[in-house]
């Protein structure tokens, strides 16, 4: 089968195609026929090593897919590596059927951005009705999602922060009440807009990915009782130390969030899965789909991912 491999840990230029032998499921898996794969930040870490959890070369990256089943279901799941190729091996509990008028790509945007999404406001966040929202990076993948939960489920206002201004365009038709730019050095800076943005008053929840300035800004915009949920470092900055006394001074808190630590608890998985699939499939949900790459394409879409020229999800035609 065709597909995509390391042989050693770096930025883009190490993913290359390969000619590999399909893999043979084992014991409770299922062999999938790809028809997309996903292509998640976290990719980029794994990449490189400096994922949450470590890998082992040589390694087929990407844990997410679309295809079909050998008898014939048509599915998303999620794939611990292996996701960059012809064909897929996964767990047969992560393997969630997608109904139709549901596209391949909009079923691949939410098995780990839209489950981010609504794990990071329900289960982390444990947003209420009318409380204030900062979604940072809100035309990423998760943030898109993350802007259209936050409104579904009684927001009172929605704060987006994006790079660009058809990024931050994007937020607002997607329903965020204000859309600024995060872009600084200062985080003192940041945390005066965030403010302002709020009508003058600290806010309630911030779901911040980029670590460093932006990190550190967001805590201080919190209001007591207010929440950082955090769940990536995109800018490969880490944030300043916290300390308990800056947390207890305002009953703040910070949050930390994997997807993976909700696979396999009941309730975590399928059911906020199914509950996303039906708001998409009714049009409740508007998954952004950002780029289409061939396969052997794979090290480009890394390439703009990092560098901040996408916005949606991104996806891996496995036919090309």
């Amino acid at each position: 089968m065709r597909a995509i491999q390391i042989t050693e840990f770096g930025g883009p230029e190490v993913l290359r195609p390969a000619e590999l032998p399909d893999p043979v499921p084992g014991p409770g898996q299922v062999l999938v026929e790809v028809s997309s794969a996903g292509v998640n930040y976290a990719d980029t870490h794994m990449v490189e090593n400096s994922y949450l959890s470590k890998a082992a070369l040589p390694l087929v990256p990407g844990g997410e897919v679309v295809g079909r089943t050998p008898d014939g279901r048509r599915v998303v799941a999620l794939t611990d590596n292996g996701g960059y190729a012809e064909k897929a091996v996964v767990q047969e509990y992560l393997a969630h059927e997608v109904p139709d008028g549901v596209t391949d790509g909009q079923a691949l945007a939410l098995i780990v951005q839209g489950l981010t999404a609504w794990h990071l406001l329900r289960t982390s966040a444990r947003i209420a009705e009318g409380e204030s929202v900062v979604v940072h990076a809100a035309a990423g993948g998760t943030g898109s999602l993350a802007v259209q939960l936050a409104k579904a489920f009684g927001a009172g206002r929605i704060i987006a922060t994006a790079s660009s201004k058809e990024k931050r365009d994007l937020a607002l038709e997607l329903g965020a009440d204000v859309a600024i730019d995060p872009s600084t050095d200062d985080a003192e800076s940041l945390k005066e807009r965030l403010t302002e943005a709020n009508g003058g008053k600290k806010v309630d929840v911030v779901l911040e990915m980029t670590g460093g300035p932006v990190f550190d800004a967001s805590l201080a915009a919190l209001a007591p009782f207010g929440r950082l949920v955090t769940y990536g470092l995109a800018s490969r900055v880490p944030p300043t130390p916290v300390q308990a006394a800056q947390l207890m001074a305002r009953s703040r808190a910070v949050i930390g969030f994997w997807l993976m630590h909700c696979l396999g608890r009941p309730g975590m998985y399928r059911e906020p899965m199914a509950e996303l699939l039906a708001m998409t499939a009714d049009g409740r949900l508007r998954p952004q789909l950002g780029g289409v790459y061939p396969l052997s394409e794979a090290a480009k879409a890394h390439e703009d991912l990092r560098a901040r020229r996408t916005y949606g999800k991104l996806i891996l035609d496995v036919s090309r």
